[in-house]
């Protein structure tokens, strides 16, 4: 056998891996990334100078940096040390939390679009859009309410308005990309740097607050903010919001396997030919997505606004390029997405922890962690491509034109 049929078996035996081989594939790929990272902080260990109080030693041998510590702190600090006394949830767990509940919105508005075959690269302009339109439209309904009704009204309102300011804007390359051919990864990412200039003009002019020195929007009253509830105000974390995150996934997996036009998305991102032949109107199914993908970026926006910062500022975190990651990790399933989104958020928590914990550099830190996301991600990322490449796979059976007739075949 060939290498190229060894390689090729080897795609196909990875396209066609149960839910149970793959997870314990992703297991060994995160083991293999932590004692590779293990080596790599040992070697940095080694290369840097400490008083000898402040070294660790392994088979005799002294190192400025501990692995076990820096792992510790990466993921039980993320957790808020779990496995010590007195533990608390209003600490570094929630905000941990925090960036599980966004990463989930803008890993499902990826997944989305890649499992209808639509590379959307504008998960993060989707999201500047629906953060920006969300502080505004709250900020002018808050005139109007106050209170505990005024939560209850303006915090689904808020959220409506991200999804809907969002979702317009995901439908202008889902326009381009059905009726006008145009590439979808270069009008997404042009659609970021647009999104990000016109809601810099507007929050440095129309709509600037005029007490403050930066460009934000006018803070919206506390009332029109997500309730802490058992989470401490400081952390900008709400198990609202939360558990909106939760009900997006459940939502969107129904969506995506259970109806009509889940199918058309699932066989069109699956084998577009066969798709159109099926009756899917491509097209159709390319604006539906891309706007649905961006609704779920605009949500996001609209969780940050009214979860962490309460105002709308210009630079905001990338989200959305993280949800690229998100959703390979998660295989573009949505219910895979808020487990991609829980290691995602304890990585970018624990980041944090390590370099406060540690005199580990934050260049290193930086590594480990995409060391982490890189052998994670990478089997779930060619068991995909593979699933679009490889043609003895069930999703690439052509489609009979002729009757059912295979090549070879003749009538008897």
């Amino acid at each position: 056998m060939s290498a190229a049929d060894r390689i090729r078996g080897a795609i196909t035996r990875l396209v066609e891996a149960s839910a149970i081989e793959r997870i314990l594939i992703s297991t060994a790929a995160l083991v293999l990334s932590i004692l590779i990272g293990t080596v790599l902080v040992l070697v940095a260990g080694r290369m840097t100078t400490c008083a000898p109080t402040d070294a660790v030693y392994y088979l005799g041998t002294g190192f400025c940096y501990d692995p076990v510590v820096v792992f510790d702190r990466l993921f039980l600090g993320a957790l808020g040390e779990p496995l010590r006394g007195n533990w608390s949830p209003d600490g570094q767990f929630a905000v941990t939390l925090r960036e599980t509940t966004l990463l989930v919105f803008t890993g499902l508005s990826v997944a989305v679009a890649f499992r209808a075959g639509i590379f959307n690269i504008g998960t993060q302009g989707q999201m500047v859009v629906g953060a920006m339109a969300t502080a505004v439209g709250v900020l002018w309904a808050s005139s109007f309410l106050s209170g505990a009704l005024g939560t209850v009204l303006l915090i689904p309102f808020g959220v409506l308005v991200g999804a809907v300011f969002g979702g317009l804007y995901g439908m202008l390359p889902g326009l381009l990309k059905a009726y006008a051919d145009a590439n979808e990864v270069i009008t997404t990412i042009m659609l970021n740097f647009i999104a990000t200039g016109v809601t810099l003009y507007l929050v440095s002019g129309p709509f600037k607050d005029p007490a403050s020195a930066a460009n934000q929007t006018v803070p919206l009253p506390e009332f029109a903010r997500f309730p802490s509830l058992l989470f401490g105000s400081r952390q900008d974390f709400s198990l609202v919001a939360f558990a909106f995150g939760i009900v997006a996934i459940g939502g969107l997996y129904y969506v995506i396997e259970h109806t009509a036009f889940g199918f058309d998305v699932r066989t069109s991102g699956i084998q577009p030919e066969a798709a159109e032949y099926g009756g899917v109107d491509a097209a159709k199914t390319v604006v539906a997505s891309l706007t649905l993908s961006g609704a779920l970026g605009g949500v996001a926006g609209a969780m940050y606004v009214m979860m962490i910062l309460g105002t709308f500022q210009t630079g905001l975190p990338s989200y959305g390029f993280d949800g690229i990651t998100v959703s390979i990790l998660a295989g573009n399933n949505p219910l895979g997405v808020g487990i991609a989104a829980l290691l995602f958020g304890i990585l970018k928590s624990g980041t944090t922890v390590v370099q406060f914990a540690t005199d580990v550099p934050p260049q290193l830190v930086g590594v480990l962690r995409g060391l982490i996301i890189l052998f994670v991600a990478m089997p779930e990322f060619f068991r995909l491509l593979g699933r679009r490449l490889s043609p003895s796979g069930p999703e690439r059976t052509p489609v009979a034109t002729d009757g059912g007739r295979r090549e070879g075949e003749t009538d008897e």
